[in-house]
């Protein structure tokens, strides 16, 4: 009786697809199974090479076979067959030395289950216990933190996008400083857009039926990851550019608080090219190396770890330089409070007001895991970080944008009038004579709003004040 080589069900391949992304939920299920398809093509290859030179036994047999598990030789009725664990099974070097087995009925026939499928004794096969265990409880914990990320940056994404119609409508809000949000609001809602995106197109990739081998064999191909690549260059670059509008953010209110005078028509320009244009000088060349090193799946694996540092050390440093000024312009705030600290009874808890509101505008909390790197942090310190990190990132821009946007008395006051830092700056015509902020009866300082900090620059160009400042 002849073999009908690849004789059998998909049924098997499949299983092992889910057990290898079960296996590596932390590391990259998804470049597992790639490599252990390209390893089951190898066993294929070799066992029905294997089959087509060996002799036929005379008499009755069971076919040689590959039943898309295991490569089976020719059986004697009545016998069991046994053969070694496929190799190209991830756990292999755990099981090398177990076997698989299947019987030969004493009609010639391989005995089945159902009357269709296989019977076959792979225990010695299958990966300890307690790991699966653990890693499926990784799988669900893994599950559970993309619901979250998912449900932040799609509130993120709603209150952006209210934020920034907002914000353009209202002519009174036309200055620089609101640009800036703007412009901060708009990479948040790209970086949320690009996450989101991406994630859909791996669902649409790896959510797809797959009967045939051949549909296997397209869905790992490079063609069929351009778009999930695509949507991963797009999510770094936004990524990046997000942190460096914290830093157009950081230097903008450095300058107002600290700096000369100065013409922000002057430095609008250069915000937008540090925003937006510094994250390309980053991203191309990370790109490039991912093409010509390291051209597989979604580009989301990092193996080599250097090529990966192209786009991380520009995020580490605009991050330190982001806590540098961040700890400058709290020691300005903690001088002007402490020198009117006769008119503000409370002012550590107005200081804490500050600090709080500058740490979501600044990305300050980047730095508790700035030096937690991905390479280094494993077991339960691993998954500390991506839920802190996930949480953080995807309600960011929720929080920037009610905080900056809709809890600003800019915007909730009456007459949205644009406070302006110096003479002659908003909208390019000179500001009124009156203050930007009323001066209370008696001679009393106003009242600092941690959520208009940038408009305190007016407020501190007398020559006590800047010594104070300068103490």
């Amino acid at each position: 009786m002849r073999a009908i080589p690849g004789a059998g069900s998909l049924r098997s391949l499949v299983q092992l697809a889910w057990l290898c992304l079960l296996s590596s939920v932390p590391h990259g299920g998804a470049k597992v199974l790639e490599k252990t398809f390209e390893e089951w093509l190898r066993y294929r290859d070799e066992c029905l090479r294997r089959m087509a030179s060996e002799p036929y036994p005379a008499g009755l047999f069971c076919n040689r076979t590959f039943d898309m598990y295991a490569c089976w030789p020719d059986g004697s009725p009545g016998t069991a067959v046994n053969v070694s664990c496929p190799f190209y099974l991830p756990w292999f070097e755990k099981v090398k030395h177990g076997l698989v087995s299947r019987r030969c009925g004493t009609d010639g026939q391989w005995v089945t289950v159902n009357g269709s499928q296989p019977w076959r004794d792979y225990s010695q096969c299958e990966d300890e216990l307690e790991v699966t265990a653990e890693e499926e409880g990784a799988r669900r914990l893994m599950v559970s933190f993309k619901v979250l990320y998912t449900v932040g940056y799609s509130l993120s994404l709603l209150t952006l996008i209210s934020a920034l119609l907002v914000l353009t409508a209202c002519r009174n809000l036309r200055c620089t400083r609101n640009y800036i949000h703007a412009n901060l609001f708009a990479s948040f809602g790209l970086r949320a857009t690009s996450v989101m995106v991406k994630d859909a197109l791996l669902e649409r990739r790896w959510g797809v039926e797959l009967v045939q081998v051949a549909d296997w064999e397209a869905l790992l191909s490079h063609e069929a990851a351009l778009g999930c690549r695509a949507a991963q260059v797009l999510m770094q670059y936004c990524i990046l550019a997000n942190h460096y509008w914290f830093l157009v953010e950081a230097v903008y209110l450095y300058k107002l608080l600290i700096g000369a005078v100065f013409s922000e028509k002057n430095y609008y320009r250069l915000y937008l090219y540090l925003g937006w244009g510094t994250p390309m000088v980053f991203v191309v060349p990370w790109m490039a190396a991912k093409y010509l090193k390291e051209n597989a799946e979604c580009w989301a694996l990092n193996e080599n770890m250097a090529y990966w540092w192209i786009i991380r050390i520009p995020i580490l440093l605009a991050s330190l330089i982001n806590l540098l000024i961040f700890m400058r312009i709290l020691k300005v705030i903690l001088a002007k409070l402490r020198a009117n600290q006769k008119g503000y009874a409370d002012y550590k808890l107005r200081l804490a007001k500050a600090t709080l509101t500058l740490i979501p505008l600044f990305g300050i909390h980047e730095v508790v895991f700035i030096f937690a790197t991905d390479e280094q942090t494993t077991g339960i310190l691993r998954y500390i970080k991506v839920f802190f990190t996930l949480f953080l990132n995807s309600f960011q821009g929720f929080l920037v944008a009610v905080l900056y946007c809709f809890a600003n008395k800019e915007v909730t006051g009456t007459g949205c009038t644009c406070p302006c830092p110096c003479p002659c700056s908003c909208h390019g015509t000179c500001c009124p004579a009156s203050p930007p902020h009323p001066m209370p009866a008696g001679g009393a300082q106003p009242r600092i709003s941690p959520f208009s900090l940038p408009s305190m620059a007016g407020e501190v160009r007398d020559e006590e004040e800047v010594a104070a400042l300068e103490a």
